[in-house]
């Protein structure tokens, strides 16, 4: 196998605990096992350990990272090593005195996730009344020359709002809107009925955000997100398996994606070994990097470069099998899986709102 390539990025997983319940959350179900968090000397060892890597973007994430106490110096020590800071969050937490003092530590940009347009909506989405500090979080962000990502994740109950979330996003001075559709683990997939849109929405919404991009061309950045199981050809998996990025979780699993704890394969831990043991040399990044593990039809499809196979934890979700085909890709035997999924989606006898089970809460780090 050739020498991997260097991560442009780690996402550095904080915490998960986090005042929100969303019911399309991707941290883990067991989330007990996560309590036992990286101190903070841990975690700047592991973001010295990822720059000698060559890594050049940490992105801080969750849960709610705030929750952390030390936030502020975990961001210093990354801008100290020279890497971009991005700070992922819900907004809750981000006082005035708070945001001060990471701008002073050198965070470089906010993402701040919101749930729907206006309160009443976002706040049942979330589980929690939290738009209006949201929105407090985001006029902040400005106001101290923050560049400002505005994320919102897509599903049933909220992608009939796209022009409206749109528009929050503009009145919010926003530089860039992440439209994502659910990707369906963690939590997403115990709610997949739920969340799952229709073909109807889903044309709807890209129709808006089509005029949207032409409309704010030049002054918003505009992303949009197809839900996997609504294409036919598989995305690759961040960039493809180890290759570009890496995950650390809260209590120092190493992961090549947010989703790989519930493969079988055998652990990578910064507690026990060196990220970069970890990132060129253990089995886990090992395991599906490049294409020498592809089966049929993969290995002789004229894709194999690009898309990688697909998701590894979709395929292992979907059929209990990690070296399987996507599911989403035609090519896959196991395309019948995902159809079943978006025919009871389209479904004109189904449900109008079907219950959700929401993220609960694991309790607040010490």
């Amino acid at each position: 196998m050739t020498e991997p390539l260097l991560p442009f990025g780690v996402l550095a997983e904080l915490t998960y605990a986090c005042p929100l319940h969303c019911a399309y959350c991707s941290n883990p179900l067991d989330l007990a096992r996560y309590g036992d968090e990286l101190t903070t000397a841990q975690w700047l060892r592991v973001l010295a350990e990822a720059r000698e890597l060559g890594t050049l973007q940490a992105h801080f994430s969750g849960g709610e990272p705030l929750l952390r106490r030390d936030i502020v110096e975990i961001v210093r020590g990354a801008h100290d090593l020279g890497m971009y800071t991005n700070l992922v969050t819900s907004g809750l937490g981000l006082s005035p005195l708070r945001a001060e003092k990471l701008r002073a530590a050198g965070l470089d940009h906010v993402q701040i996730s919101i749930q729907d347009w206006e309160a009443a909506a976002s706040d049942r989405i979330a589980g929690l009344r939290s738009f209006e500090r949201k929105i407090a979080a985001a006029v902040l962000v400005r106001r101290l020359g923050w560049p400002l990502t505005v994320n919102v994740v897509l599903h049933r109950q909220n992608i009939g709002n796209v022009a409206e979330i749109i528009a929050l996003a503009e009145r919010l001075g926003a530089d860039r809107v992440e439209l994502a559709n659910t990707q369906y683990y963690g939590w997403a997939w115990r709610n997949r009925q739920a969340l799952l849109p229709s073909r109807e929405q889903l044309a709807s919404a890209e129709a808006i955000v089509r005029e949207a991009r032409q409309r704010l061309e030049g002054r918003m950045e505009l992303i949009y997100v197809l839900p996997d199981y609504y294409g036919d050809q598989p995305k690759p998996c961040m960039g493809g398996w180890g290759r570009r990025l890496l995950a650390v979780a809260p209590n120092g699993d190493v992961l090549p994606c947010l989703a790989a704890h519930q493969l079988p394969l055998p652990r990578a831990s910064v507690r026990e070994r060196s990220l970069e043991w970890i990132w060129r040399d253990s089995p886990l990044f090992q395991a599906f990097r490049g294409t020498d593990w592809m089966p049929e039809p993969c290995r002789s499809c004229d894709r194999r470069e690009l898309d990688f196979g697909g998701c590894r934890c979709q395929a292992f979700q979907l059929t209990g099998d990690a070296t399987r085909a996507d599911p989403v890709c035609h090519l896959s035997p196991d395309h019948g899986i995902v159809l079943a999924a978006v025919s009871a989606a389209n479904d004109p006898s189904r449900p109008g709102a079907a219950r959700t089970t929401p993220r609960p809460h694991p309790g607040r780090p010490g």
